[in-house]
Parts: structure tokens; sequence; C-alpha cells
């Protein structure tokens, strides 16, 4: 039985477009007051990851960390059943990596340590080379996109891949989860993914605008609506398989790509809400203007 998905999309963009200008604004806020939690691959310091053979508290690790003469206030101790995580504000020098492994060690005998140090100007260069990399590729779909269709298609599908990497920033900037690299390449793998979900979409409407009466702006939302009832299956379908494997990831996969998944699962979900609510009536609302501003020709009677 096949699903009828005859539905006025445009109609529910309104709504749509309420929840995101929300969803933005909520996300400015976290971003200005809160910021982003940063792992240490974007921040200086010392991350010092440990494996233990039993559990082990955080009140055990304090009085190690104090010895060393650090801040602790900017310490981040995160414990677990087999593992343990400190992340140092501040660059650790190599007596205090050396105290703080003979101290441990009596802690756990067994205990292996893996240590990764950021300078200040490495942590910037990163930071820098991040924004970098977000910028170039949305220009470079901007461009693809205007010349494979017009500039109100590349217009609204940048509009569109910018929303999606700012709603997986702002849900991170909120909840306070980690930002290292992996999460980088979760936010470009998103931008790739609502991209082409809203290649096919358009490509849809302009196979459809061939055929289609287009002389008034409802003849134009006609086309829109159709265009996405035709391609919904094919779009629900990818997104579903694409959630479900990042989901697995999540649930079953090591600690070092949960970020990664985390932000594929809420990409994944969002690239498919902005290419269906977004994309298309924003690239309708641009077309719209262009047909109501056509000059009227007005037929003349003869007498």
């Amino acid at each position: 039985m096949r699903f009828n998905w005859n539905f006025d999309y445009i109609k529910g963009s309104k709504i749509a477009y309420t929840f995101s200008i929300i969803l933005t604004v909520i996300g400015i806020i976290s971003l200005l007051s809160l910021g982003l939690n940063y792992a240490v691959d974007f921040r200086s310091g010392s991350n010092v990851d440990i494996t233990v053979s039993k559990a082990i508290t955080a009140e055990q690790i304090n009085p190690i960390v104090n010895e060393l003469g650090v801040d602790t206030k900017e310490v981040q101790i995160t414990t677990g059943s087999d593992r343990v995580n400190i992340r140092f504000s501040n660059v650790l020098d190599e007596n205090q990596e050396s105290k703080f492994k003979q101290e441990f060690s009596k802690l756990d005998e067994t205990a292996s340590y893996e240590v990764n140090t950021v300078d200040p100007e490495m942590a910037k260069e990163l930071e820098r080379n991040a924004i970098y990399a977000v910028l170039i590729a949305s220009i470079g779909i901007m461009i693809y996109v205007a010349i494979r269709f017009e500039w109100r298609f590349a217009l609204a599908a940048v509009v569109s891949i910018f929303h999606d990497a700012f709603v997986v920033i702002s849900v991170f900037s909120i909840f306070r989860l980690e930002v290292n690299l992996t999460f980088i390449t979760a936010v470009l793998t998103i931008v790739g993914f609502s991209i082409n979900d809203t290649i096919v979409i358009f490509d849809r409407i302009r196979e459809n605008l061939r055929f289609a009466k287009k002389s008034t702006k409802a003849d134009l939302r006609e086309v829109v609506n159709r265009s996405l009832s035709q391609t919904m299956t094919r779009s629900l379908n990818t997104t579903f398989t694409v959630f479900i494997a990042s989901l697995c990831l999540f649930i079953f996969g090591g600690e070092s790509i949960r970020m990664f998944s985390l932000a594929m699962v809420i990409g994944t979900f969002f690239g498919a809400y902005s290419s269906i609510f977004i994309a298309a009536p924003l690239w309708f609302t641009l077309k719209g203007k262009q047909q109501t501003s056509k000059p009227k020709t007005v037929a003349k009677e003869s007498n």
C-alpha cells in the first residue's frame, strides 16, 4: 500500500519557520551566554585519558590534582568503571605530568595513560580552520547550485544548510556537549547530506516547471507541493536509513565517536526537515515575488 503524501507543504512551512526562528533565537542566546564546550582539540591545555582496572572516584583524584599547583576550578574530572578523563585548562609540564602519574599509580598500579596537549596557538588555528571549512563548503555549494539551477535555488539551499548546521551547534551549546574535531566532521557531513536531499527536491521542481502552467502564484504553489509529494518517500527512506545507522553508532559505538554520532542523529533529522519545510518553501517565496512583479497585460476589446 502506497502512502498518499499530498499535503499543502507551503502552508505547513509557516509553522516550521516559526519553530526554526524560535530555535535560532534560543541558540544565539546560548552561544552568546554559554559559548561552546570545547574539547582539548580547540582550547589550550592538557587532556589526560586513563584506563583503569577498577572504579576510581573524583574525590580520590582531587588531592592529586591539588598537589600539582594548578587551578582546580578549571579542572574537569570524568570517571567511569574502566576509564578516567581529566582535562586541565593549562598545559602540564614534564614535572607535573610525571608527578601526576606517580601519585595516581598509588590508586591503580596497572593504569595506562594517554596525555594530549594543545598549545594556545594550535587551538586558535584549529578553531579558525574549522570555521573556514564550513564557510568554504557552503560557498562552494552555493556556486554549484547557482550554476546548475538559478540563484533563488542557491540562496534557499544555503539558508537551509546553515539552518541545519546552526541547529546542531545550538543543541551542543545548550546541553554543554563536547565539541571536538569529530564534531566538525559531523557538521560537514550533515551539510553534504542536507544539500543532497535538497538538490533532489529542487531537481523535481525544475522538471515539473517545464510542463506546468505557471502564470500565477497559485500555479507555482501547486508545482512545489506536487514536487515535494513525489520526492517524500525517497527523502524519508534516506533520512531513516542514516538516522538509524547514526543512532546505533551512538548507542553501541565507542566514546571517541559518540559526539559524532549524536551530531549525525540530530543533523539527519533536521536535514530532511529543512529540505522540505524551509528550502523549497523559501524558493517558492522568492520565485513568487517574481511572478507577482510581472506587469499584467490587459487585453483591449475592440468596439
